[in-house]
This record gives C-alpha cells, sequence and structure tokens, in this order.
C-alpha cells in the first residue's frame, strides 16, 4: 500500500465550499429503494464488513478512529441510521445532507497503520471499495436469497443508480467501473490482490463468535439476553462466512468444510422458495417499507 497522494482525492464535496454535489440520491421507485431495503441483505451484513475492513486503509481507520468496542450498539444504529439517510429514504435533501456529512468527517480520518504505512480515509481506492460492497450486496442477496438472479438489463438499471449515488458522496466519475461487468473485473481484483487478512479483520473475526453485549436498558438478567441472541449470532456468524469469495476465507483463516457448503445452500434454497410466496412489503426493512408507503400516499 503506498502513502496517499493528495491530488489524487476527489475534488467534489464540503471541504471546496457549498455547491451542489454531482449524482443524485435515489428515491421512490428506484431499484436501490427495492434492493437496498431489502432485510435480507441483513444476513450477510458480516461478509459486508468482513470485505470492508479488509481493505488496508478502511481497517486502519477502523482500529485507530472508530471506537465501536466502546459503544457497540450505539455505533451499529448511527451506521443504519446513515445508511438509511444517504439512501435517500428520508428525502433527497436530508440524502443529500448525510452523503456531504460523511465526506467531511472522513477528512479528518487519517494516520499511520501498524506496518508504517501513511493512511487517508478519503484516498479515493478505499473510500470507493467501501460503496462497492452496497452493490456487490445488493447483486448478491438477490442471487442467494431472491426468488432468481437480478436480469442483466436490471443490474445495468441498478448500476447506473449506484454510479449516480456514489457521485453524489463525491466520488469522482474517474475512479468508477464503466458497467456492470467492469465492476465484476475491479470487485475480483480488490478480492484478489488488496484485500488482506489485518489486525481489525481478526478482531472482528473474534467479536463475531459470542453476541453482542445486551442492548442499552435491557431489564432482564444477561442470561435472558444471552438465551435469545446466540441463535441468530450463530446463523449470521455461519451465512457471514460462506457469503465470502472462497480465496478470503481462506485468507482469512475461516474453517469452512463441505457439510458448512451443504448447510449454507441448503439455507439460501429454503430462502428462495420462501421468496416465491412473500409478497413485497414483506421483503422490505421497516423503514424502506415506511417510506415506500409514504412515497405512494404523496402521489
Amino acid at each position: 500500500m503506498t502513502d496517499l497522494d493528495v491530488r489524487d482525492l476527489p475534488a467534489d464535496g464540503p471541504a471546496d465550499g457549498p455547491r451542489r454535489a454531482a449524482g443524485s440520491i435515489p428515491g421512490p421507485g428506484s431499484l436501490t429503494w427495492r434492493y437496498a431495503g431489502d432485510w435480507r441483505g441483513g444476513l450477510t451484513a458480516r461478509a459486508t464488513l468482513l470485505l470492508q475492513v479488509a481493505h488496508p486503509v478502511v481497517g486502519a481507520g477502523v482500529a485507530d478512529h472508530s471506537g465501536f468496542l466502546e459503544d457497540r450498539w450505539g455505533r451499529l444504529i448511527r451506521t443504519m441510521e446513515s445508511t438509511f439517510d444517504f439512501l435517500g429514504y428520508r428525502g433527497d435533501e436530508r440524502g443529500r445532507g448525510e452523503a456531504a456529512r460523511l465526506r467531511e468527517i472522513h477528512k479528518d480520518i487519517k494516520g499511520v497503520d501498524a506496518q508504517g504505512r501513511r493512511y487517508h480515509a478519503l484516498n479515493p481506492e478505499a473510500y470507493l471499495w467501501v460503496h462497492a460492497t452496497l452493490f456487490h450486496g445488493m447483486v448478491q442477496t438477490q442471487e442467494l436469497f431472491g426468488r432468481r438472479p437480478l436480469t442483466p438489463d436490471r443490474e445495468r438499471a441498478l448500476f447506473a443508480e449506484w454510479r449516480e449515488l456514489a457521485l453524489a458522496l463525491g466520488i469522482t466519475e474517474r475512479h468508477l467501473p464503466a458497467g456492470p461487468d467492469a465492476f465484476r473485473e475491479y470487485f475480483d481484483a480488490m478480492v484478489e490482490e488488496r484485500l488482506e487478512y489485518n489486525d481489525t479483520v481478526r478482531l472482528l473475526i473474534d467479536l463475531d463468535r459470542k453476541p453482542l453485549p445486551p442492548p442499552p436498558r435491557w431489564p432482564l438478567p444477561v442470561f435472558a439476553w444471552s438465551g435469545i441472541a446466540v441463535p441468530p449470532t450463530v446463523l449470521l456468524r455461519r451465512v457471514g462466512v460462506g457469503a465470502l469469495p472462497p480465496v478470503l476465507r481462506e485468507r482469512f483463516q475461516l474453517r469452512w468444510t463441505a457439510a458448512d457448503d451443504l448447510r449454507f445452500r441448503a439455507f439460501a434454497r429454503s430462502m428462495r422458495a420462501a421468496d416465491t410466496v412473500m409478497i413485497d412489503g414483506l421483503r422490505q426493512s421497516p423503514i424502506a417499507s415506511r417510506a415506500t408507503r409514504r412515497a405512494r400516499r404523496g402521489r
């Protein structure tokens, strides 16, 4: 990993004044609202997070600046709230405001990692990579758990929305893949050549072996929380490992047997079977569902 050349940072964004960023925030009727709001994407959230922090810059930034160990529930809730905002579920103005806020706070996330490499959170490669996991996650969720994978036309349309959102987040167009095929080449190259088994990856893998602590103001004894939290923790960990590219499972030293693979495939088949009788409203997270209903009432 080379040191950051600041001349390569995206030029648009709050650091350059109040002008409106390029691109657009997703809105009612968009494919992004449909697929980013699919709650089944949460089943592979562990894999998405590992993909993100395996990038050297992202992993170093999280280790030095996140503070998620001290406030894991707070961090989780703030991340979800931010995501719902910049995806436009609470309106275009709030979405653009959150996109600008994200760029502003990342300006000060910089330092030197454990290997002596300088990093900056607005490194174009790292900033794009985090956004790339959104598109990968939306497509993968439908491949694994949807009634059928996205058609080529629908994938191209979703990709066009993803590019527009990237521009709104301040990612410059010259860094973006041109289409879904170019994206897959870029994604595979990043997995093969750039992602690493760093300290943040090790920490998250270790944390995944046990449930989150009880949420704030949990009214019952801790053992009651453990009884509730252990089964979904085991499920999310296994599905998260299964959703990783095989080369990363090996690189991260994650045990994955033929029996694990059979169970994962059986679970995915059962989810796809359930999707054949699932109505649209049941596929969406509560916030996405409410936003869709508000938009319909507005029309």
